[in-house]
């Protein structure tokens, strides 16, 4: 099923992003994981891709898995380091693998790789990658979106005239990189609207669990901070788990408000932990989304015969 059928529903689509464990037992967590989010119901869950590729191998082996459990993927795919031919060869893996849906993504080049060169990749940018899938037919296609634009683009109304090149490309859902002020979604929504984006739009949503690896966060996606959080993160210095649970409250609060003002869509970094994604939806009522009516015929778990198909992502666009 493809993506864009998701967004026909009424109702706010939620959808979770896993990443690939290190670990060899990755199957294992990965499994145990999403066994947990069964019960939630999300409408899809998308899988990353490290930089430079790095995971390429455990990306198509986690979205595979994931889609055998039983639930729609959307796999991150990325320009950086590949030829037109491993990015026709990983395609054509993850289609057998029952994925049928990418998120194209410039990426970032390999950690520890100064001035890397783009323009010897064979897809220089976001839009240039999604122009090839569209042409197979076979995907549904996201991209990447920043409603503070992307750190590296020199002003804001330049980085969003490159996400209307990538739906003009054929992105038919963009997903938001994490923001913790909602009137800067808003804001963002409202602008990108006026310049004809017309696709849906989710809102990315991480909470504020860990002071460290939120710094982290902001400091590869330039998110902004609002006073409210700051003042929770100086309430809280000395008190991991009453931060954690603030965090949880905070991104409860977001998605409830989201809600209410009719967001496309809530998709959730979850992590790769199932306890505050459950709490978060399960607060706002979305913990068993209901799915269009053409999706109907199938269900998660349903056995076989299923049908086929921040984060570091780097922009012109990301």
């Amino acid at each position: 099923m493809h993506i864009r059928d998701f967004y026909k529903n009424k109702k706010p689509v939620v959808s979770l992003e896993v990443f690939p464990p290190k670990t060899e037992d990755r199957t294992e967590i990965i499994s145990r994981l999403v066994s947990k989010f069964k019960e939630l119901s999300p409408a899809f869950i998308s899988v990353t891709y490290g930089a430079g590729g790095t995971t390429r191998e455990t990306t198509i082996e986690i979205a595979s898995l994931v889609s055998r459990l039983g639930f729609e993927v959307m796999a991150h795919l990325t320009c950086v380091g590949h030829t037109t031919g491993e990015i026709d060869d990983i395609l054509s893996r993850l289609n057998a693998g029952g994925v049928g849906n990418i998120l194209a993504l410039r990426g970032d080049p390999p950690k520890g790789v100064q001035n890397y060169d783009h323009t010897k990749d064979d897809f220089r940018f976001a839009a240039d990658l999604i122009r090839h899938i569209r042409k197979k037919g076979i995907f549904g296609i996201g991209a990447a979106a920043y409603p503070e634009g992307h750190i590296a683009s020199p002003r804001i109304s330049t980085d969003w005239a490159y996400l209307k090149e990538k739906t003009d490309a054929g992105a038919e859902l963009l997903i938001t990189q994490l923001f913790f002020d909602n009137r800067v979604f808003y804001h963002f929504l409202e602008s990108v609207r006026k310049i004809g984006v017309t696709c849906p739009i989710s809102a990315g949503i991480l909470p504020v669990l860990n002071a460290g690896a939120l710094e982290r966060m902001i400091s590869l996606c330039g998110a902004s901070i609002p006073a409210e959080v700051l003042a929770m993160l100086e309430r809280y210095e000395s008190d991991p788990e009453g931060l954690e649970k603030a965090g949880i409250e905070y991104a409860t609060a977001q998605v409830q408000d989201l809600v209410e003002n009719g967001v496309d869509g809530v998709h959730l970094y979850t992590l790769n932990r199932s306890d505050w994604v459950t709490q978060v939806l399960r607060n706002v009522d979305l913990d068993r989304w209901e799915p269009p009516e053409a999706w109907q015929f199938w269900q998660p778990g349903a056995g076989e015969g299923l049908p086929h198909g921040v984060n570091e992502d780097y922009h012109r666009g990301g």
